[in-house]
């Protein structure tokens, strides 16, 4: 049986990494396809982006390097050329920076992830508490306070968010630094933690401030229902405390739909980096895909196309990963349904008990009719008040 058991779950599991494979191949597949499709039609100019705008050379020079490169193809073998280069590891040369695309990916990456990490898990925290604080205590004057607040922040821009930050703790109050990753004018070596750390702090605080606003509305509305329902009232007639039923019974329902939210927003976080990142002077992905697409560096927005649609897919094959761990009845789900068959005895080789009368050829007999009902007459006697008499 156990072994059983672990065959049919190590099949499950293969099934599902194979299926997850495919889908990131044919996402990977199709994102590439259309970004090439973008670009190529876009008003760019890749020779003038990388010999820059100020540079003068003849047209015969220009349409040589743009035979070089291979500009003169039609775009499908284009596409192909560009494509076989990826597989193999090269995704080309940027043309404002003058470096490896793969390079420049891996280091700016490490700078976004930190502070989108830092960002979606202050999201995450402080959204869930706040939600299920709110819940608790409907009508509270801390619910009315953060709900309303929540529903202003969850439709500001993060833009506008980020000059506001900008100008009330960095030049007000000068709490924090106005921008950037790093000291300015300190070399790399002398660069700690805690001046990283210090840098990052405002900015994943104005990204993580929508992603508050929205689970804790969500996560508000699910503890509210959950507190309404049937088994909560059970639970409070066995006269449970009210932490008691928040613990037993209101997490574990509002647990998951915050999570599918959480998980759910890492496009959304992605897009918010990207101005979050330029108005902060932040060396990330958000500010290289801004300066390539305002120069005209087309492998380095194939590359960080490439690479946000991975992000995102990551996101969402965690949080499937999550749904399993946290709610049983979903891996439940996910197993396919064999209902169990009876085995029925083989009557064709049996032979008739002794004593047993031969009814093949007789003819079945009916049970004989029920006798008929006999309908009581009446007596004529009727009770009265008082006593009984005759008609």
């Amino acid at each position: 049986m156990h072994v059983s058991r672990w065959i049919s779950s190590s099949i499950s599991a293969a099934t599902y990494i194979l299926g997850t494979t495919a889908r990131l191949l044919s996402l990977l597949l199709a994102v590439s396809i259309l970004s090439f499709c973008l670009v190529s039609a876009a008003p760019f100019d890749p020779v003038t982006a990388f010999i820059g705008p100020e540079a003068v050379i003849s047209p015969e020079q220009k349409a040589a390097i743009a035979a070089h490169w291979g500009l003169y193809d039609p775009p499908p073998l284009r596409y192909v050329a560009w494509l076989n280069n990826v597989l193999h590891g090269d995704m080309g040369i940027s043309l404002i920076y003058r470096q490896p695309v793969t390079e420049i990916l891996l280091e700016r990456a490490l700078a976004s992830l930190a502070l989108m990490g830092l960002a979606w898990a202050l999201s995450g925290i402080l959204g869930f508490v706040m939600g299920v604080v709110c819940g608790v205590f409907k009508g509270s004057v801390f619910d009315k306070i953060t709900k309303t607040c929540a529903l202003a922040l969850s439709v500001a821009p993060t833009f506008w968010l980020a000059l506001l930050a900008l100008m009330v703790f960095s030049v007000f109050l000068q709490w924090f630094p106005m921008g950037m990753a790093v000291p300015a004018g300190k070399l790399a070596g002398d660069v700690t933690l805690a001046d990283r750390l210090w840098h990052l702090i405002l900015p994943a605080l104005v990204l993580s401030v929508s992603g508050v606003a929205n689970v804790t509305l969500h996560t508000r509305e699910k503890m509210v229902t959950a507190l309404a329902s049937n088994y909560a009232n059970f639970a409070r007639a066995r006269s449970e405390s009210r932490w008691q039923l928040v613990r037993r019974h209101g997490l574990r329902n509002v647990a998951l739909p915050a999570l599918t939210l959480q998980f759910a927003s890492f496009a959304e976080l992605f897009g918010g980096s990207v101005l979050a990142e330029q108005v902060f002077s932040y060396p990330g992905l958000g500010s290289a895909v801004t300066a390539a697409g305002l120069r005209g560096d087309i492998p380095l927005l194939l590359g960080i196309a490439l690479v946000s649609a991975l992000f995102v897919f990551s996101g969402n094959v965690i949080a499937n990963v999550l749904y399993g761990l946290i709610d049983p009845r979903i891996r439940e789900s996910a197993k396919p349904f064999r209902p169990k068959q009876k085995k029925l005895p083989d009557t064709s080789s049996t032979s008739p008990l002794p004593n047993t009368p031969d009814t093949s050829s007789s003819p079945v007999s009916l049970p004989s009719p029920l006798p008929p009902v006999i309908a009581l007459k009446p007596t004529g006697y009727h009770r009265r008040p008082g006593g009984c008499s005759h008609d």
